[in-house]
């Protein structure tokens, strides 16, 4: 065991076997309930833009279906780590489904956050790395979301001919890449029924409940992933690299309580429902940002044009 590993061990308090057991274990009971009340939001969102058609609050309804859609990336994280439900196949039905609404197919993903976790917030190494914006410019471009739906428009065309980066081939198993490569074409298949049973169809509703609603929405989850781990020391310390946000009751339920991000990171294999119960053990020894998430990107802000601390 390395000195670094011995000092993090020392500073963040040993969970017994049993607790953690405790802690890990797995249940359709809290997720089910979420699950169809997030249904219940989703529809009632899409509701507010069909009464708002014709009036100046179809802006501000279409932001805040969006937002709700944004966050169901992290309703496929909790999927894919397979604890927001015991049932596996529950996990990746739910799974495929957000990823086939935000463009993230999961198999895909799967592979990519696991290399997040193994090598979290290490430049060069960890996939899903955001860098510190060099300037408020960048910070900005970022948070719009204009490259993050490039890249991922390129790379599901991409796969689904095969075509996999030197980048892509550092986290995806040779052995995966068929089936990857048959996710991004099913995908594909999938966008295209769509639009072309839109035209048919003489409908916009795709356009209006979910293409334009995602549009204005990813930018708050992209402002929302950026708190995780920008800013934070580019080091192997779980305690460190890593930023929990305390924020209010319906972010916790949007984000499946991602928010206790550092708490994730020490323990994968916890579910959402026992994050906080971990939060309560782990209190003062991983990093947390009570301010909740503007006070994190005043953090992040602070940052730009500093350098960053390296392993």
């Amino acid at each position: 065991m390395s000195n670094e590993t011995k000092q993090e061990d020392n500073r963040i308090p040993r969970i017994g076997r049993d607790e953690m057991k405790e802690l890990s274990k797995r249940s359709d009971g809290p997720g089910l309930p979420r699950l169809a009340l997030l249904v219940l939001v989703i529809a009632a969102t899409g509701y507010l833009i069909y009464s708002a058609f014709g009036t100046l609050w179809l802006l501000p309804a279409l932001f805040v279906h969006g937002v709700v859609l944004a966050h169901l990336f992290s309703l496929q994280h909790e999927c894919e780590h397979h604890t927001a439900f015991r049932s596996l196949w529950i996990c990746d039905t739910v799974s495929a489904l957000c990823g086939f609404m935000i463009l993230v197919p999961p198999r895909y993903f799967r592979h990519e956050h696991m290399a997040h976790h193994r090598y979290t917030n290490l430049p060069g190494q960890d996939p899903e790395l955001i860098d510190v914006p060099k300037s408020r410019l960048d910070y900005v471009l970022y948070i719009s979301s204009v490259g993050y739906w490039r890249g991922l428009a390129t790379a599901l065309v991409l796969n689904a001919f095969g075509r996999f980066s030197d980048y892509e081939r550092s986290f995806l198993p040779e052995s995966e890449l068929a089936r990857v490569r048959l996710e991004a074409r099913l995908f594909l298949v999938g966008y295209a029924a769509i639009a072309v049973l839109s035209v048919f169809a003489a409908s916009y509703a795709a356009l209006w409940y979910w293409v334009v609603p995602l549009l204005l929405g990813q930018p708050v989850m992209r402002a929302i992933r950026m708190t995780e781990h920008v800013g934070r020391p580019q080091i192997k310390d779980r305690g460190k690299n890593t930023r929990s946000t305390l924020v209010s009751a319906p972010l916790r339920f949007l984000c499946w309580n991602m928010n206790y991000h550092a708490e994730h990171h020490f323990a994968p294999a916890v579910p959402f429902h026992a994050l906080p119960a971990l939060h309560e053990k782990l209190k003062g020894s991983l990093f947390v940002e009570p301010g909740g998430y503007i006070a994190a990107h005043r953090d992040i802000l602070r940052t730009i044009k500093q350098p960053a601390a390296t392993v």
